[in-house]
């Protein structure tokens, strides 16, 4: 019998997982104890030799031992242990425990037991509190006594639904089709250069005029919409968004400032909301800038407005300021901080900045309260606009609605790692192991959460973040979501492909989620493309969380699936945000991108691509006309036709929910984002829509696209 090293324990027990299975299926790469003790070190854990590992186990065990109550529980509410609760008892388990409890349920009163109890052989103690036990956030508090020594511990009991809820309990229908959208590349003639959230509200409503029951967009969290800081997948906050989306005419004090009547008609703001528009790509600093001018008249009338009267608006946001509390006010001073100091990046700011705790930070709060409170005035407005667009969809008639989008991360220079320090590891980043797409694997640059710190804080973030990314929402994406179950994380100074995968606590996270989706009756769609542990995909389908299903990835061999083959509890896309557009693959415009940014690097490679392509193509026609999309094996006459027969073949699969790319429903041929490329060798996440939102409804090419037949009332 091989008995583990102190070091190998230590790294199982915090969750290091001892080996994967590369994407092939058949190669096992194994962690190297030199990955381990890294890893370790970034948690706080020295385990530089067999005697500090040893002693870094002993200390951890205890640790939980001594605990009367773990901090935080999720469980099931159809789980028969989720009435109980488990107190850990004395060290002499042949004492007679005195017991006190006080159970706080989410909403009504509080009531307290007491008893006496003896220890079962793993020296825990059962109690009873509730049968049945309501979904919610609940709080137990227990005091215990043995041979003249007391302790106490508090819990917060999660209770959360079995099953995150079905498209046919959301929509009432069986299977939907919608479209997905990144909301920046949207052009209409009143929009300031960017797609705003007016837009997504005409988008909805179109959304519903053709059949379908959701648009989807990017996510919307807070970027600093400066150089290259531009990527909704690495944002400054996962919970606050990004002002950027804002339409300054629809702010309510708009139409009230004479001032800002003069500005907008002025032909130097003219002038440049005109070159704005007219762009071929987002230009970031320039929008943001505009905006924010306007922006900050526009909070000038609405203060001035409040000061005068306690209207319903003043309400609404004396609300808004107390819903979202303490998280709110450290965004929006790590905003104006930011603004005052004149970068994004708080590791770079003086060292008394760096805390959000400081007596630095605290004087600046008093000094420059107009300013944080013009910050959180933007995430209120933005929430406003924000709801009154997934209101019109609601209108219009769409079962699910607005569709966001969670990013796995956020920026190590961002306001999450500066106002939550305590749960994010330095030292180490998320990435992905060797794959095909890059065989010294990827580091994302992105800081991971510490999973004992997130537990041990009750999970407070991951409930906010679920909250903030389900408002306004009927369905929701989580990208990448095998990192709810493990992480690959590349400690500093090590290659992508000496990382290694961390476990997380999947099920409470999903727990929790759920109970979020149950409040706000929304879908949820994971993201589980590339290398996925066999684990997974059942357990989200064990939960009710939907797959993605890609056509591109779609195949047996050189073959692509049938329509019939695909699994029903998805979404099914014909790509996404990180793959070429239906027309660009197949004009082999991405082979033709990758090779002038350097992914390919030569002639002769392209062309081998470019052949490889062309065999692609004759599969897919194969498929669509073995599938009816199409009358014959043939080329279409038009790339609208073949996309339209894509769009077909899509709706024939079982998938509950299908997704048309509205880059695909227009056309588009240059991708949005080539992952891995620095901005000067290509702009990702800047791009546009050829065609304006107003254009939508009368394109022919566009008509010609949105063939669903299956899945239209």
């Amino acid at each position: 019998m091989r008995i583990e090293s102190p070091l190998h324990l230590l790294a199982d027990l915090v969750g290091i997982v001892t080996r994967y299975v590369d994407q092939t299926g058949e190669e096992t790469r194994v962690t190297t104890d030199q990955t381990r003790v890294a890893i370790l070190a970034t948690l706080g854990i020295d385990a530089s030799t067999a005697d500090a590992a040893r002693e870094a186990l002993e200390r951890i065990e205890s640790r939980e031992w001594e605990r009367v109550l773990p901090p935080v529980r999720v469980v099931r509410q159809g789980d028969r242990a989720a009435s109980e609760i488990q107190l850990h008892g004395p060290e002499d388990r042949g004492l007679l425990v005195e017991w006190s409890l006080e159970f706080t349920p989410e909403t009504g009163e509080s009531f307290q037991r007491s008893g006496l109890s003896q220890p079962q052989w793993n020296g825990t103690i059962s109690l009873g509190i509730r049968d049945p036990m309501p979904i919610g956030y609940h709080k137990v508090r227990v005091t215990v006594r043995a041979a003249g020594e007391e302790r106490s511990g508090e819990q917060s009991l999660i209770v959360v639904p079995d099953i995150f809820p079905s498209v046919a309990e959301v929509t009432g229908r069986e299977r939907v089709f919608g479209l997905i959208a990144n909301l920046y590349t949207l052009r209409s003639a009143a929009n300031w250069g960017v797609g705003d959230l007016s837009d997504l509200g005409r988008l909805l409503e179109w959304a519903g005029e053709i059949g379908g029951a959701f648009v989807g967009v990017n996510p919307l969290h807070a970027l600093r919409n400066q150089g290259a800081d531009v990527s909704p997948y690495s944002p400054v906050s996962r919970i606050f968004r990004n002002p950027l989306y804002l339409d300054p005419r629809a702010v309510p004090e708009a139409g009230d400032s004479a001032h800002l009547r003069e500005l907008l008609g002025s032909a130097t703001v003219g002038d440049q909301l005109e070159e704005l528009r007219g762009a071929d790509r987002v230009d970031y600093d320039r929008v943001i800038a505009l905006k924010l001018r306007v922006l900050r008249e526009l909070h000038g009338a609405f203060t001035a407005a409040g000061e005068s009267s306690q209207g319903e608006r003043t309400q609404a946001y004396t609300e808004f300021l107390r819903a979202q509390g303490e998280p709110l006010r450290l965004f929006a001073t790590f905003e104006a901080l930011a603004d005052h100091i004149g970068t994004g990046n708080w590791r770079e700011w003086p060292e008394a900045y760096r805390n959000p705790g400081s007596p630095a930070v605290a004087e600046f709060q008093k000094s420059q309260a107009k300013e944080i409170e013009f910050h959180s005035w933007l995430q209120f407005e933005l929430d406003r606009q924000l709801g009154d667009a997934a209101a019109r969809g609601e209108r219009a008639g769409l079962g699910i609605g607005l569709y966001q989008d969670l990013a796995i991360g956020t920026s190590p220079s961002g306001a999450d790692i500066w106002a939550n320090p305590h749960l994010f590891v330095e030292g180490v980043s998320i990435g992905a192991p060797p794959d095909d797409y890059s065989a010294a694997g990827q580091n994302w640059g992105l800081p991971p959460v510490n999973p004992w710190a997130l537990r041990d804080d009750g999970y407070r973030y991951w409930i906010r973040l679920a909250r903030a990314s389900l408002r306004h929402s009927g369905a929701l994406r989580i990208d990448h979501a095998m990192g709810l179950f493990q992480q690959f994380w590349i400690p500093e100074g090590m290659e992508g492909s000496q990382g290694a995968y961390m476990r997380f606590p999947a099920e409470d996270l999903l727990g929790i989620l759920a109970l979020e989706a149950h409040r706000h009756q929304a879908v949820v769609v994971g993201e589980d493309l590339g290398t996925v542990p066999p684990d997974v995909p059942p357990a989200l389908r064990r939960w009710g969380v939907l797959s993605s299903r890609v056509l591109y990835f779609e195949r047996d061999g050189d073959e692509y699936r049938a329509a019939a083959e695909y699994e029903p509890m998805s979404l099914a896309t014909a790509n996404t945000h990180d793959m070429p557009t239906l027309a660009g693959f197949w004009d082999g415009r991405d082979i033709e991108v990758k090779r002038e940014v350097g992914m390919i690097e030569s002639d002769k490679e392209a062309e081998e691509q470019s052949r490889t392509r062309v065999q692609e193509r004759k599969a897919l026609l194969r498929r669509l006309a073995t599938d009816g999309a199409l009358a014959k094996a043939e080329e279409p006459s038009s790339s609208a036709e073949l996309r339209g027969a894509v769009h077909e073949f899509l709706c024939r699969t079982p998938a509950v929910m299908v997704g048309f790319s509205l880059d695909d429903v227009v056309g588009e041929v240059e991708p949005v984002n080539l992952p891995g490329v620095p901005p000067e060798r290509f702009a990702s996440w800047t791009r546009k829509l050829k065609t304006p939102v107003e254009a939508l409804a009368s394109d022919p090419d566009v008509l010609a696209t949105l063939r669903c037949g299956p899945r239209r009332d």
